[in-house]
């Protein structure tokens, strides 16, 4: 940006508009809370249970780091090569 232009803030970082929705699902199991978290873009589910009593606010939380560590291992796994093909031996039609 020149220097004799205002900074406006058009360079913030707008990481808000980047997040990616994320499904929370809540179901209690007796005296167990299951909640399930999604990712609206690959479809990553995962799973954690916790005590019933817990407050939604804490077990959402634990569930959104669970997937964010999921998402982010599978994204540093490295792509697999198909090995390659060999042809059979002798005449194919």
């Amino acid at each position: 940006m020149p220097p004799d232009q205002p900074d406006n803030g058009s360079d913030k970082d707008d990481s808000a508009d980047a997040r990616k929705e994320i499904y929370i699902e809540y179901k209690q199991v007796g005296q167990a809370m299951k909640v399930t978290a999604v990712d609206s873009e690959t479809g990553m589910e995962v799973v954690i249970m916790g005590p019933a009593s817990a407050a939604q606010t804490h077990l959402q939380k634990i569930a959104i780091q669970k997937l964010e560590m999921q998402l982010k291992k599978e994204a540093e796994k490295p792509e697999e090569i198909p090995p390659p093909v060999v042809p059979k031996k002798g005449w194919s039609a």
